[in-house]
């Protein structure tokens, strides 16, 4: 018996919290040496080798058809690349405790993608959920545009904290289509990650952006923990908790894991939290909290960084 089946349902679900709720503060450490393109590319390319690895231990099907090669490279340009180096560009202008609120907002992308492509209903409960996020989201942003300088800053965060959470959106919701087409979790989530690994490659390419490898063990460690306790060790808590329990309990780890997550820029980041940011942690809370609890979980929401 693996040891995350034998771990108790509340165990899997600190774990991935625990993880999760860092995750967003590791990644200022890959910033400080290397660029987005190169942090997205490498984070990945480990990740996904390890996602691979991992699901050859357990002896799954790893071998795909050409469409299912395209569905995935669908899934892993949006969900692993080009949001995440959004995320990234984001972190360089305002706390990444705020760009893991933003990401409270998904759900509500997410349900109103889900219902243009396939018609998913929508409830009254995940509207008025959804609501909640957003205003807690603005409110949170809201006091870091008012000095000048900082509040341009703040405007680039926001911008490119949108534009992840909409990026993140279209792979969420390839993602929750290739899971219907019952593709392999591991096998899926490995060739996904390779495939995001290889389009910020190329951006980075593009650029002309030079890879130098830093000698910083900060750097290192960062890389390790993002792809593997982030990437790995966390998805394996998620899945084994969603089996024992169901999705839509085991979803609410989104909704502590931004609390946390804010919790850590304060400690570590100098973020100093306001009234209106810990009122709109709040709002973010219960709109998440009314979206995930059990009775309800749109298709296609992520779970975590």
């Amino acid at each position: 018996m693996r040891r995350h089946d034998r771990l108790p349902a509340w165990q899997l679900f600190a774990v991935a919290v625990a993880i999760w709720s860092t995750t967003w503060h590791a990644i200022l450490y890959q910033l400080a040496h290397t660029t987005v393109e190169w942090g997205v590319t490498l984070r990945f390319a480990l990740a996904g080798a390890l996602a691979l690895a991992f699901a050859a231990w357990r002896g799954d099907r790893l071998r795909c058809t050409p469409r299912e090669h395209a569905l995935l490279a669908l899934q892993g340009v949006f969900l692993y690349s080009l949001s995440y180096m959004a995320v990234y560009h984001a972190e360089r202008h305002v706390a990444s405790g705020l760009v893991a609120v933003g990401y409270s907002a998904s759900p509500l992308v997410n349900g109103i993608g889900s219902w243009l492509l396939w018609r998913t209903p929508l409830g009254a409960r995940f509207v008025v959920g959804g609501t909640l996020c957003v205003a807690g989201v603005s409110l949170i942003f809201w006091p870091q545009f008012t000095p000048a300088v900082e509040g341009s800053a703040t405007a680039l965060g926001a911008g490119y904290t949108v534009a992840a959470v909409l990026l993140s959106a279209v792979g969420s919701l390839a993602a929750s289509r290739n899971a219907a087409q019952r593709l392999p979790f591991w096998a899926a989530l490995g060739w996904g990650m390779l495939y995001g690994a290889a389009l910020s490659l190329l951006v980075a390419l593009a650029r002309g952006e030079a890879l130098a490898l830093p000698a910083a063990p900060s750097w290192w460690l960062s890389l390790a923990y993002l792809s593997i306790a982030g990437s790995v060790i966390a998805f394996a808590c998620y899945l084994a908790l969603q089996q024992r329990v169901g999705p839509g309990p085991a979803a609410t780890i989104g909704v502590m894991t931004p609390v946390f997550a804010l919790l850590v820029s304060a400690l570590l980041e100098g973020f100093r939290p306001v009234a209106l940011t810990w009122v709109g942690t709040l709002l973010a809370v219960l709109g998440n909290a009314l979206i995930l609890l059990p009775r309800f979980r749109p298709a296609g929401v992520p779970a975590a960084r």
